[in-house]
């Protein structure tokens, strides 16, 4: 984690939903809100004035959506996207297009919100468990990275699971074992992938981080 104050820029097209962010936010003492923007054109010109260290980018928005600027502004700030669309193809698009984390509207606390700006900013990964139900529908890689990484079937079974979006109750439930066994599995997973929680070892073990 980071010692200092994390700048963050909000990015969206609905006033109230900027408010209600900032409102969540000004809550944190180790976050600021520095800037907003209400179309992608208005980020990119904020995020080269002001620099955050995270956007929050929302993705239908007018003149200029979150997808079509994600690139760019991907290498001015650290993205994560904060939408309404559940959709797994965008979900997937904005990650491969640079977004480190995807939040979705009505899923997600301030507390959430808070600890994930706070992990981007840091340089990990962060995915909403709903985002993560969503994604994993279509998160099977093409070729498993087991050589690479070390794995047991096991830990190989549990992941594949957590890709699914089931919870460790169902994991277990699954491979008739105990939920403390399963937390191991994946605590020696996380070591294994050099990740520290469950979005980041589903972003890695999907070949997507």
């Amino acid at each position: 984690m980071i010692d200092r104050r994390i700048d963050v820029l909000i990015v969206h097209d609905n006033p109230i939903a900027r408010a209600a962010l900032r409102g969540y936010l000004d809550t944190a003492a180790d976050v600021a809100v520095v800037g907003e923007a209400a179309d992608g054109l208005e980020a990119l010109a904020e995020a080269r004035r002001a620099a955050p260290a995270v956007t929050l980018l929302d993705h239908r928005m007018p003149v200029a959506d979150g997808l079509s600027v994600l690139a760019e502004l991907s290498r001015l700030t650290s993205v994560l996207v904060l939408t309404s669309d559940p959709d797994p193809d965008l979900i997937a698009r904005m990650l491969h297009g640079g977004a480190r984390g995807y939040l979705i509207h009505g899923a997600f606390t301030p507390g959430e919100l808070h600890r994930a700006v706070i992990a981007v900013a840091s340089g990990y990964g962060w995915l909403s468990p709903a985002a993560v139900a969503t994604a994993s529908m279509r998160a099977r890689p093409a070729a498993r990275p087991r050589p690479r990484y070390g794995l047991t079937r096991r830990e190989q079974d549990v992941l594949d699971l957590l890709a699914e979006g089931l919870s460790n109750a169902a994991i277990a439930h699954r491979l008739v074992l105990t939920e403390k066994t399963v937390k191991n599995h994946l605590h020696r997973a996380y070591a294994k992938l050099r990740v520290a929680n469950r979005s980041e070892a589903l972003l890695r073990w999907t070949g997507r981080g």
